[in-house]
């Protein structure tokens, strides 16, 4: 017969306990979002499953579900960790544009801070309050500038989305194994310099700056073509 007394066998909980995961009953949501960022940041995307996930946290992966519906919620929930870590302190800058500029490059380093999971979330809509505050404040800022509620909603989602983009792509490239990345950095100072200038003149003629736009220097020029953008509709200001 078996002793379910001390000299037993231990409990599931207790085993789980003793090598130091907790017990499923610990679990909560923002433990399971964090085990999953961890987890897609280290091993990709295709990492995250409910029983990958589960083990991640020393559980059978049915407890994940007691807190969401599937998969489908966990990455919406790190949709909004996303955001979240690009908007939370963040206040109005002294003008719009300036505010405009200050979260682009919030969103940017959030993504660049966690290239798998913005390579996989950047694009999804969380409907959370992290994204509702990040809209509100780019609102807020286009109608400092001048623009009607029709106009603030168009831009707001125009420039919204350009700059997840940009950090998603951006994100894409620093998920890439160091070879590949090394490789596409390196082609702009080998390949494009090498083109043939009667095949390519116009492309000749600037390769050599080609190299010289790096990443920083990308995405500066490219959110300043948006807001200079954005100020020329803007209503004149009297």
């Amino acid at each position: 017969m078996t002793d379910h007394g001390g000299s037993g066998t231990p409990a599931p909980a207790a085993r789980a306990a003793r090598r130091g995961r907790p017990p499923s009953t610990a679990l909560n949501r923002g433990r399971i979002l964090d085990a999953a960022r961890a987890l897609v940041e280290r091993e990709g995307p295709d990492a995250l499953t409910l029983r990958r996930l589960g083990a991640e946290l020393g559980s059978n992966h049915t407890a994940v579900l007691r807190h969401f519906s599937g998969k489908e919620e966990i990455l919406l929930g790190l949709a909004e960790q996303l955001i979240e870590e690009a908007v939370t302190g963040y206040e109005p800058a002294g003008s719009w544009r300036e505010t405009l500029a200050g979260l682009a490059r919030r969103v940017r380093r959030a993504c660049l801070t966690h290239p798998q999971v913005a390579a996989v979330v950047a694009g999804r809509v969380s409907r959370r309050d992290a994204e509702f505050r990040g809209a509100d404040l780019v609102i807020g800022a286009l109608r400092q500038a001048g623009f009607g509620d029709r106009e603030a909603a168009r831009y707001y989602r125009a420039l919204a989305d350009t700059a997840l983009a940009m950090g998603a792509q951006e994100a894409a490239v620093a998920a890439l194994d160091g070879a590949a990345r090394e490789g596409d950095r390196l082609a702009w100072r080998r390949e494009y310099l090498a083109v043939s200038p009667s095949a390519y003149p116009h492309l000749a003629s600037v390769a050599p700056h080609l190299a010289a736009a790096d990443e920083d220097d990308q995405f500066e020029t490219v959110l300043g073509l948006l807001l200079d953008a954005v100020e020329m509709r803007a209503p004149r200001q009297s």
